[in-house]
């Protein structure tokens, strides 16, 4: 894909997941596949495939951060999305970087945990993130578990994520969208605004993925960097996770895979 002067561009700082089907690697992907030219920032290199995480190698924080700087400074972005980010040490240096540049469109990807149970953030780098990340954010993106994390509330049902939610957005981020995917039966999202508490609806589509998470906030902020209003990009974020797990498939031992390719048939689809 060619990228010209207009191009619409989107930042991802999380780790490397070496299976290729979360974490940077899987925000690329969606990038690419709706349209938008996508650049690295990479907080960690993890041992990963389709079964879990088997080890963490976190970067130095000013790397991280002379990473982030480089890429605002020389192709700028219209959104900037985090995920996995590991320690209290990065969240500070992320939030430094981005407290200065003020993006508008910031997605947090708030990822704590993997499914498998492996410690992706530990409990300081939790109260940094809340402290000085969630301030600059315009949507939050956590499943249950990290919903109850970041409010400090059991979430158990739909009920309880949208208190959650709300507690989420005192913290300051303008949008809060507790994703439903752990709940049993259709997945329900609860979002959080200034205008109110609302759900989100779905259809539950086979056995869990790998990555749907990343891919689903990935998805918002390439929405964002080409200029779709907030609503519309969430919306049009949750139709392209569905449309991938309809076509994900099982690649190794563990967790399906997304399939993120057909870009230009992702990227139609996605507008209708």
């Amino acid at each position: 894909m060619r990228v010209g002067a207009t191009a619409p561009r989107a930042l991802t700082i999380a780790g490397s997941d070496s299976s290729g089907g979360a974490g940077i690697q899987a925000d690329l992907a969606t990038f690419a596949a709706l349209g938008v030219f996508g650049a690295s920032a990479v907080t960690a290199i993890t041992v990963q495939d389709t079964r879990g995480v088997h080890a963490v190698h976190l970067l130095p924080p000013a790397l991280v951060a002379a990473q982030i700087e480089a890429v605002l400074a020389d192709l700028g972005a219209g959104a900037i999305k985090t995920g996995m980010l590991g320690d209290r040490a990065i969240v500070e240096a992320v939030a430094v970087v981005l407290g200065a540049a003020r993006p508008r469109n910031l997605v947090v990807d708030p990822v704590i945990r993997s499914t498998s149970g492996q410690e992706l953030l530990d409990r300081a780098g939790v109260g940094a993130l809340t402290r000085s990340l969630l301030p600059l954010a315009r949507v939050v993106t956590p499943n249950l578990a990290e919903a109850a994390a970041l409010a400090a509330v059991a979430v158990v049902d739909i009920e309880s994520a949208a208190e959650a939610a709300r507690r989420i957005l005192r913290l300051g981020p303008r949008m809060v969208i507790v994703t439903g995917g752990h709940l049993k039966g259709d997945p329900v999202d609860v979002v959080a605004d200034r205008r109110g508490v609302r759900r989100l609806t779905g259809k539950r589509i086979g056995a869990g993925a790998h990555g749907t998470g990343c891919v689903f906030s990935a998805a918002i902020a390439a929405h964002l960097a080409a200029g779709r209003p907030i609503d519309d990009a969430v919306a049009a974020a949750k139709r392209f996770v569905e449309q991938r797990l309809r076509r994900a498939r099982p690649l190794g031992a563990g967790q399906r895979l997304l399939d993120l390719r057909m870009a230009r048939t992702a990227s139609r689809a996605s507008r209708r």
